[in-house]
Formats: C-alpha cells, sequence, structure tokens
C-alpha cells in the first residue's frame, strides 16, 4: 500500500509540474524585450585583415570580426542599399542589396496568434528589441573580395514564384581587377529552405585564394518562463550540432567562457525558438568551422567553409543550405539527418519521436489531428490490453471480496497486526495484488509525459482544430469542457474499482478527480483529449473485466455449493 500511494502522489507531483510549465506560458510574466543597443544607419563590417591562412588549414580556427546587431533600413537610397522583397507560396524575404542580407523573414502560413490571422510570425526582423539576420560574404588574403556590406547589383526589386517551382534571385558585383562575384538565393515551392550559392569567377592575373562566411545574428535574452529549468521549456537561444549530439549553448555559458569554437564536417548552427528556428546547414561530408558568441544583447554565429584557390581564367562555388521557418520534421530530414533533434522532446524522446511518427502516420489517412491522437490512444491501450488485464481482474476480484474485508475490519478493528495479517492470508488465497492498481498509472505515465512534448513541441500541431470548439490542439480548452469531461470519466472510473482499504488513501482516491479536472484545464487541449479517450477505454476495459470475473466467481460460489450439498 504504501508503493501506491508513493506512486499517486509522484503523479501529481508531474502533473502540478507540467500545470505550472503551462500557467507560465500563458499567464506569467514574459522576459523584456532587449533594448536596441545600435541606432542610425547599418552597422558597418570591421575591415578583415589579410589573414596569411583562411579555412581550416592546419587546424587553425580564424576568428570572424564582423560586427553584431540589428540591420537597420530606415534610410534605403544607394548609399545605403535596396531592399529587395522575395515572395515564395509559404515565405516573403527582404534582401538588402547592401551586403545581400536576408532582413526580414515572414511566415506567411503561420499567425502569430488563431484570434490575429493577419498577423504573421516573423523570424528575421529589424526591429530593435527582435532584431535578426543572416549575412554572407567571401574573404581573401591575395584578391578582392565581397564583404558584410558590399553593394550589389540586382535585376529587379520583387521577385515572386508565381506558378514557378523553383526562384533564383541573384545579385553581383564585379571588382575593377577583374574578379566578379555572384550571390545566389534559390528558393522553392513549399520549402522553407534556401540554397545560397556565392561564385567567385577570376578573371585577373593572379591566383585568388578565399574562403566563406555565413554568420546569422539573432536577439538574445535570458529566459525566465520556468522557475525549475529555463531549458525544459521552449528552448530560445543558439543550438549547434557535431560529432553525434545536439547540444543547446545557454547564454550563460557564452557570457561567462570564451566564444565556442569548433570544427565539424556534419555540422549545422540553428537559432530556435518554440515551432521555428533559423539555421545554417552545411554540406554534409564538407569540414566547416563554427564559432558562436554573445555580444550584449546580440547572439552571432558564424559558419565559415574551407578555403578554395582560384586559377586565373576560372571559377568556384561555396554552397551552404539556409534553412528559416517551422520545425517539419519532414522538410528537416530531408535537408539534414539530424536536424530534426532541433524539436526538443525532452529526455523521453525515445517515446517521442515513434508517437509523433504514428500520429503523423494516421493523419494522413483521417486528416486531422484530434482523431489522429484518438487513433493512437487506441493502438496504445491495445498494445497493453494483455498487461493491463491482468491489473484489471486483480481489481475486479478485489471488488469482489470486499464484503469479506469489511467484515475482517469490523473482526479485528481493535487489533491492527491481526487485521493485516487477516488481509494478507485472504489476499494470498483468493490470488489478489492490491499494489496491481498501479500498473495502468505506471505505463501511462511516460507515454503522458510523451504526448506532452509531442503536443508542444511538434508545429504541425500548433494551432491544429480538431472540432467543435477544439480549435486549437495544442492550447487550452476555451471553455474548459474537455477536463470537466475528463473529471466526470475519472469519477465513473473509480465507482469500478474497489474502495482502498487504507482510509487516507480512499480520501486522496476521491478528490483526485477534482485535482485532475484543475491540473487538466491549463494543459494542451489535445492532451486532454489523449487522457479522456484513455480513460474511456478503461471504464470499457473494466467494465467487461469486472462482468467476467463477477461471472466466475458466482459460478465458483455455485459449485462449491453443489459440492457441499453433494457431501
Amino acid at each position: 500500500m504504501d508503493n501506491q500511494r508513493l506512486i499517486i502522489w509522484g503523479f501529481f507531483a508531474v502533473m502540478a509540474y507540467l500545470t505550472w510549465q503551462t500557467w507560465m506560458e500563458e499567464y506569467g510574466s514574459k522576459a523584456q524585450a532587449p533594448i536596441a543597443t545600435t541606432e542610425g544607419a547599418a552597422l558597418p563590417v570591421d575591415k578583415l585583415d589579410a589573414l596569411p591562412e583562411l579555412g581550416i588549414e592546419d587546424g587553425e580556427l580564424p576568428s570572424v570580426t564582423a560586427a553584431t546587431g540589428p540591420v537597420n533600413t530606415a534610410e534605403t537610397g544607394t548609399e545605403q542599399g535596396s531592399i529587395i522583397v522575395v515572395t515564395t507560396d509559404v515565405l516573403e524575404l527582404e534582401i538588402n542589396t547592401r551586403g545581400g542580407t536576408i532582413q526580414k523573414a515572414t511566415m506567411l502560413e503561420y499567425p502569430v496568434a488563431k484570434d490575429r490571422p493577419d498577423e504573421k510570425v516573423k523570424l528575421l526582423n529589424t526591429e530593435p528589441g527582435d532584431h535578426g539576420a543572416i549575412r554572407s560574404w567571401l574573404r581573401s588574403a591575395n584578391g578582392a573580395a565581397t564583404d558584410a556590406n558590399t553593394l550589389y547589383a540586382a535585376s529587379a526589386r520583387n521577385f515572386d514564384l508565381g506558378d514557378q517551382d523553383e526562384l533564383v534571385v541573384s545579385l553581383t558585383m564585379t571588382d575593377a581587377s577583374g574578379l566578379s562575384f555572384e550571390k545566389r538565393f534559390i528558393l522553392t515551392r513549399g520549402s522553407y529552405a534556401i540554397a545560397l550559392q556565392q561564385d567567385v569567377r577570376n578573371n585577373s592575373e593572379t591566383t585568388w585564394r578565399g574562403d566563406q562566411v555565413t554568420q546569422l545574428q539573432r536577439r538574445s535574452y535570458e529566459q525566465e518562463r520556468s522557475m525549475f529549468d529555463v531549458d525544459s521549456y521552449s528552448f530560445d537561444g543558439a543550438l549547434v550540432f557535431y560529432g553525434d549530439k545536439a547540444e543547446k549553448i545557454k547564454r550563460k555559458e557564452l557570457l561567462d567562457e570564451e566564444p565556442l569554437n569548433f570544427t565539424s564536417d556534419n555540422g549545422w548552427y540553428a537559432s530556435i525558438q518554440h515551432h521555428f528556428l533559423t539555421a545554417i546547414v552545411p554540406t554534409v561530408g564538407s569540414t566547416h568551422i563554427f564559432q558562436v558568441r554573445i555580444d550584449g544583447n546580440n547572439l552571432t554565429a558564424s559558419v565559415i567553409s574551407a578555403a578554395q584557390s582560384v586559377a586565373p581564367g576560372e571559377s568556384a562555388s561555396f554552397d551552404e543550405t539556409l534553412f528559416i521557418g517551422p520545425k517539419l520534421q519532414s522538410q528537416l530530414d530531408e535537408l539534414h539527418p539530424k536536424l530534426k533533434l532541433s524539436v526538443d522532446y525532452g529526455w523521453l524522446v525515445i517515446l517521442s519521436q515513434p508517437m509523433f511518427w504514428l500520429l503523423s502516420w494516421i493523419h494522413g489517412f483521417v486528416g486531422n489531428w484530434g482523431w489522429s491522437i484518438i487513433g493512437v490512444t487506441i493502438l496504445i491501450k491495445l498494445a497493453f490490453y494483455k498487461l493491463t488485464e491482468a491489473s484489471g481482474r486483480s481489481m475486479a476480484k478485489m471488488r469482489e471480496i470486499q464484503p469479506r474485508m469489511k467484515a475482517l475490519q469490523e473482526r479485528y478493528k481493535d487489533d491492527k497486526q491481526a487485521l493485516s495479517q487477516a488481509m494478507m492470508d485472504l489476499y494470498k488465497r483468493e490470488k489478489v495484488n492490491p499494489a496491481a492498481g498501479c500498473l495502468p498509472i505506471l505505463i501511462q505515465m511516460p507515454f503522458f509525459l510523451s504526448f506532452y512534448w509531442v503536443l508542444v513541441e511538434s508545429v504541425e500541431m500548433r494551432q491544429a482544430p480538431f472540432a467543435l470548439w477544439i480549435t486549437d490542439l495544442s492550447s487550452r480548452d476555451p471553455f474548459f469542457i474537455l477536463p470537466l469531461i475528463m473529471g466526470a470519466a475519472m469519477l465513473f472510473q473509480q465507482r469500478l474499482n474497489p474502495a482502498p482499504a487504507d482510509p487516507v488513501q480512499a480520501r486522496v482516491m476521491q478528490i483526485m478527480p477534482i485535482m485532475f479536472t484543475g491540473f487538466f484545464a491549463f494543459f494542451p487541449s489535445g492532451l486532454v483529449l489523449y487522457w479522456v479517450t484513455n480513460t474511456l477505454l478503461s471504464i470499457a476495459q473494466q467494465w467487461k473485466i469486472n462482468k467476467v470475473v463477477h461471472a466466475e466467481t458466482a459460478a465458483r460460489k455455485q459449485h462449491k455449493g453443489k459440492k457441499k450439498k453433494a457431501d
């Protein structure tokens, strides 16, 4: 009984923890937006001194000295650069011809909130409190090169995908020495991946040698959403992948320590936030240097390619892929086999990832995430049916021997030791395990927590409707109807099970439906839908088991009666 009580209170603790996180997300104080540290014209990039060695030769980690901070486009004249607007079916980008910088990225299919459909999510921005940009340039120690302030020429100021499947935005610059440079952004229909290509054509008389720098700048501030662990819910900040693992880089670590430097031939860098990411993804197999640092409220990550030599009359290309968009796992998989690790399912990823795959598979047939949740719940219930059936039979037998237990309690009400021994003897004779009722809870807990992370972290669930009043499975029920249905179902489920012998435990069980209703009131409605479905299936299963066990008990009593009469 002590173990059973411990499990129940442990489950309450988990519910309280998740409720607090959800409450803080919806009603808690948000972190203050950082104050812009630079105003006026666009920030210049420090002059890049000629480096004796470039790229990754001899394992050297060259420093990138570009200034950090938001790109300011208050003036858009010739000196400041012009703005190019690029529109696809899912993205709208603003590219500044000064440096060929992506300074704004709008998600056309993702409103900020369900009730604000015209206000779209922006992952890159020129706003002081939410600044972000992607810069890219070439470096050279022995010839002309572009930098983050190079003024490019473009054939148009507006590029629209229209009916095409692919859109190419080309920016060019020619140096007086005979070197010409072209930067191309290649976008495709339905995709948030952007191919970045930088070409150098050497029409000079000397060999040109240089490398490519791609730099992602984003605002940075300390998160205060949870009093338990800032990483545990909707981590906002730097994420790097190298070797075989993805690692979150906390702001405090970058402030207190030296900038992060590492070399990898399959690495990537991402700035992640809830449901979305902005990433630089080099081609797998090409070795790159990664540098990540924080300056005030600016998080800057630079990805440096291997150097290339370009002989006179020859050309070379530097390739990289950018991803600016939602964490759609199908697209992330196509870009890099480990990029989907940016979807943070926590320590239960071993369950959450297959569960998401199963949800997606069912969604492919039913086309509704709510029905997909119900379908997965049914499959989980079927998978553990035999295991929970054994527990259910034990609970049904406990229900059948309730009158005998009460008789023992009356007989030994003044002798607790004798009562305990008599109860144990009764359990042994009837082959009943009083702790068996804990098994369903133990089975449900990891799946419950996995479902929680799938619902709050999978962008596919974001603002996904189910039916009637449930218009967003990733947020709470606006009218608290599902939690009330769940509480009523739990109350009915209790009546199918025997009352605990321990008075304290019995009182806890009586208030459990009320407590759970309060807990679940602020959980994502998709999670409540899972629990309601699971509870209703458990009721059906236990009702059937109770009926079978009651019939078996009655038949056994009848058989004993006939045998006794015959004797």
